[in-house]
């Protein structure tokens, strides 16, 4: 009888470890981590997230999408002499080469190429001082806050720093943009070289876009001084997470352990559509009485099992809105809870605009009554 007991409570634990082993967060060993949803923001683990330290060449992620806001794909470039011969990475590029926007920044993001950032840099800002000035610009718009960029390329600087909080949004911000999810997700990529019979031929450094299902990308990093760095996402199950690893010896598989975790415990939820209705508002002085409130964005969050009843919404919208009314104009707030902790105001909107009633419109009124 006391076998039959243990085995019983033997078979319990195997079931009950079972159960929760998936729920059990991996550990990290370098300075620090993260794994985001890059849809909502939330952070789903976190280590060490708002020091901020050197970020090496995944400084480029920010590089990438400045250009794509800036310039255009099909721009010719002229490689400047400041250019060529950039310490560390490197396509090779001459005085005088001419190559897209669109080469360079393959270039720039497959191969790591430090000259690559640089006459990308010039082109678009018209010296790398005034590029990293618009850097630094877009890191604020985005709301990296503990985020400073000195260059392009991301050779130390002790002024030149991110954190993993700031890194995974600037890179949840970049995947939002069609062409910067294909660059980055992109394997192999080929552009001429002038002065040769053969093209440059590059294969992208991000080794997990070959064995990480859903993988799209982001971008390497090294320096003596930041160590390995890693940003890994992979967009599965309806769900984008983005996992960033900084001064992380095996950055490759601590990154997909972290992946891993994202997608075995969460799942994407569906809280609020574009342009949902929401509800109808008084209007005072309009020519008609009400007017219907949208939202003016959709928004889905990552949850766990436990998480699910967890969610509540609550509008928040004045009593009356007074016309003249513009379509779209703002009309108030969708607060998002979860639990007690509020993860996200969608603004509301107005479906459609509205005159002001006039004196004749009045009568107009009236006359129709009487009838």
């Amino acid at each position: 009888m006391k076998s039959v007991k243990i085995i019983l409570v033997t078979i319990l634990l195997f079931v009950y470890t079972s159960i929760n082993v998936a729920a059990i967060a991996p550990q990290t060993s370098g300075k620090a981590a993260i794994l985001m949803d890059g849809r909502s923001g939330r952070i789903l683990y976190e280590n060490n997230i708002r020091e901020k330290l050197p970020m090496a060449s995944t400084t480029k992620i920010m590089t990438a999408i400045v250009a794509l806001e800036h310039g255009n794909l099909d721009d010719i470039i002229t490689i400047p002499p400041e250019a060529s011969g950039i310490e560390g990475s490197s396509i090779w590029l001459s005085p005088g080469e001419t190559h897209t926007l669109k080469d360079l920044l393959y270039a720039l993001m497959l191969r790591s190429g430090n000259d690559a950032a640089t006459a990308i840099a010039i082109h678009i800002g018209g010296s790398v001082e005034g590029f990293v000035s618009m850097m630094n610009l877009t890191s604020r718009r985005i709301g990296a806050m503990d985020t400073n960029f000195t260059n392009p390329h991301g050779l130390h600087d002790d002024e030149h720093y991110t954190t993993a909080y700031d890194l995974a949004l600037i890179t949840s911000y970049g995947l939002n943009n069609p062409v910067f999810e294909e660059i980055v997700s992109t394997k192999y990529y080929t552009m001429p070289w002038e002065g040769h019979d053969w093209d440059r031929a590059m294969r992208n450094k991000n080794k997990i876009l070959w064995t990480y299902e859903g993988a799209n990308g982001v971008k390497t990093g090294y320096t003596k001084k930041a160590g390995r760095c890693f940003v890994g996402s992979s967009k599965k199950n309806g769900m984008q997470l983005i996992a960033v690893v900084l001064n992380c010896g095996p950055m490759f598989e601590e990154s997909t352990a972290l992946l891993d975790y994202g997608f075995e415990n969460y799942r994407n939820v569906p809280i609020v559509e574009q342009d949902q209705f929401i509800q109808t508002l008084t209007v005072i002085n309009g020519v008609q009485e009400e007017v219907n409130l949208v939202a003016k964005q959709e928004y889905s969050i990552a949850l766990n099992e436990s998480e699910l009843n967890l969610i509540r919404t609550k509008v928040v919208v004045p009593h009356a809105l007074e016309a003249p009314i513009e379509a779209g104009q703002w009309a108030g707030s969708l607060q998002i809870y979860l639990g007690h902790e509020l993860v996200e105001e969608i603004p509301i909107i107005t479906e459609r605009g509205m005159e002001r009633r006039t004196i004749w419109d009045f009568f107009r009124r009236m006359v129709n009554i009487w009838r």
